[in-house]
């Protein structure tokens, strides 16, 4: 039988303190720039550098005045910052306008013990429920209905965790407590019980591509 195992690192109640109360961080920012994105700068004099160039998987961006510069996870007006920053070192007092695109479609993904795990483009709102029915739905019956996990994550480096009890909400029909899924975030249907979740974890542990040991 396949035992999936998720992976999680609990790390000091000072972060934990940091979030929302009652609920997951707060996610309302502005957009930040990620890989594959595509951005247009346009210099007001001098638009022989005008150009449209791609964020790189390592988060560079590579432009022809002012070589590469890292513009993931950056705002638009952090990165356009960034570039004039860069550009001053070749011109005086660089006026420049950094638009995006292209963007990275809005996701989010599936994994575990449903029938088509994957990822899956994120179009209006979505619940975890519908979420899985979109992947296929359980795969077994002894999957874990009343512990599906929700993993949003906070930052580069931590997520949030939160258990939702959908075999509940399919005996109750009462979906109220069925959280609408945001993009990135990861939707874990556990083959066997988890005794211990911690509620904020290290992205890098979380493991929830789930590794099948036979």
């Amino acid at each position: 039988m396949q035992k999936y195992f998720l992976y999680f690192l609990l790390i000091s109640g000072t972060l934990a303190a940091q979030q929302t109360p009652g609920g997951f961080a707060n996610r309302n920012a502005r957009y930040r720039l990620q890989p594959n994105d595509v951005i247009e700068v346009q210099y007001r004099y001098t638009p022989e550098y005008n150009q449209t160039a791609s964020v790189q998987p390592d988060g560079f961006v590579t432009l022809q005045l002012v070589g590469d510069v890292k513009l993931a996870g950056l705002t638009l007006d952090q990165a356009h910052d960034a570039v004039v920053t860069a550009a001053s070192q070749r011109l005086n007092q660089p006026d420049l306008v950094l638009l995006v695109k292209d963007f990275e479609k809005p996701h989010f993904v599936v994994t575990g013990e449903v029938n088509t795990p994957g990822r899956f483009e994120l179009r209006g709102d979505l619940k975890v429920s519908e979420a899985i029915a979109l992947a296929g739905g359980f795969k077994t019956a002894s999957a874990k209905h009343s512990q599906v996990l929700l993993v949003r994550r906070i930052n580069d480096n931590f997520a949030e965790t939160h258990v939702i009890d959908v075999k509940e909400f399919e005996r109750t029909h009462d979906f109220s407590e069925d959280l609408t899924i945001r993009p990135g975030d990861m939707v874990v249907v556990p083959q066997n019980a988890i005794s211990k979740i911690e509620r904020i974890v290290k992205w890098g542990n979380v493991g929830v591509y789930a590794s099948p040991i036979k």
